[in-house]
């Protein structure tokens, strides 16, 4: 799920967030969602979204249109790589809606690249959206590794990936970029302390094939065996062997006998200078309302944050997750420390 960084104003946060996202060298994955890129009447909302959830899209879009005769145009990279695109076009908007992880969400309000939207989230928690209507959860998810069938990996621990046997054969996607690299590195200091963290990383560098601006593009590479072990998540992954497919499996790496996990939800707003407002509110409300929701776990493996769908009995991560403990993250603390915590990690990896 996702990648490079987001650039708000010029802050040094967003300074050392542009050069980690080496902007220049990014390249966006466009796609129809709905209909395609224009209805008969030339109306168009046009979201940027992190990559993982293109089943429920494209089934969602394909009825919001049919309802109101309003295209949906996909623009799907990696986490950060969204922010930074929204972010470079500030003088000349193209998103009318953002989706994209943690700390990314944050960044983006924080860099003034959002704008309320004022949709109803009154079925979904406080802790799950922004307390001036910024952003709101559109789908729960968790990070997760996944390893090629040729490994054993229901027992496997954070201590087992430093083994000599997955030198070359082992890759996470870059903390500070993508999303669910980032959440490596915040899962691994919640385990181990800030410095236990990028001391593991650093002994972990001696097999890590190397950077990664995006998680999903990891996937391909594990289920072909050219990487036996990478991170990910459990929405996009379990997607991807629905719907492709691949033979990889879902794990979480144990610790001291315990395996655990932080959530990575998608997050939505609405960009500032959106060019087609309106009409990107109509589908934010109706990618939030019950029904729309509901089709979250058979055809995404996400949970929906809303308080009146429950989770299906028979769809979702709710297997995956058996005796999996989710650790609380405050990610607004996570952003206010990036910047910091990215160039630590740089340092201590020679990355």
């Amino acid at each position: 799920m996702r990648t490079s960084l987001t650039a708000r104003r010029l802050t040094p946060l967003v300074k050392a967030a542009l050069l980690l996202a080496g902007v220049t060298a990014v390249a966006f994955t466009g796609a129809c969602g709905g209909t395609g890129t224009e209805s008969a009447d030339g109306k168009t909302v046009t979201v940027y979204s992190a990559d993982g959830v293109g089943g429920w899209y494209k089934s969602q879009f394909d009825a919001f249109t049919k309802e109101t005769g309003i295209a949906v145009n996909l623009v799907e990279a990696g986490s950060g790589e969204v922010v930074n695109r929204v972010d470079k076009e500030q003088s000349n908007p193209q998103a009318d809606v953002v989706v994209t992880l943690p700390p990314f969400i944050q960044k983006a309000k924080q860099s003034g690249l959002l704008q309320p939207s004022g949709i109803d989230t009154a079925a979904v928690p406080a802790a799950a959206k922004d307390a001036e209507g910024s952003y709101v959860t559109l789908a729960n998810n968790f990070l997760c590794f996944i390893a090629n069938p040729a490994v054993d990996a229901s027992a496997l621990t954070w201590e087992d990936l430093l083994k000599p046997e997955f030198k070359g054969k082992l890759q996470y996607s870059t903390p500070g970029q993508a999303g669910d690299g980032t959440a490596v590195l915040v899962l691994l200091q919640q385990l181990r302390g800030k410095q236990g963290a990028l001391d593991y990383l650093a002994a972990l560098q001696a097999n890590n094939v190397g950077p990664s601006s995006s998680t999903g593009k990891l996937q391909a590479k594990v289920d072909k065996g050219e990487l036996l072990i990478a991170n990910g998540d459990v929405q996009m992954n379990l997607t991807t062997v629905k719907e492709k497919g691949s033979k990889f499996n879902v794990f979480f790496p144990a610790a001291a006998g315990k395996r655990s996990t932080v959530a990575v939800p998608y997050m939505m707003g609405l960009a500032k200078g959106a060019p087609h407002k309106d009409d990107a509110i109509k589908l934010m409300s109706f990618l939030m309302a019950p029904a729309a929701q509901a089709k979250l776990g058979p055809e995404a493996f996400a949970v929906s944050p809303r308080t009146d769908v429950p989770a299906p009995a028979d769809g979702g991560p709710a297997a995956a997750m058996t005796g999996v403990e989710v650790v609380p993250v405050d990610w607004n603390k996570v952003l206010t420390e990036l910047d910091a915590d990215v160039a630590a990690y740089q340092k201590a990896t020679g990355s």
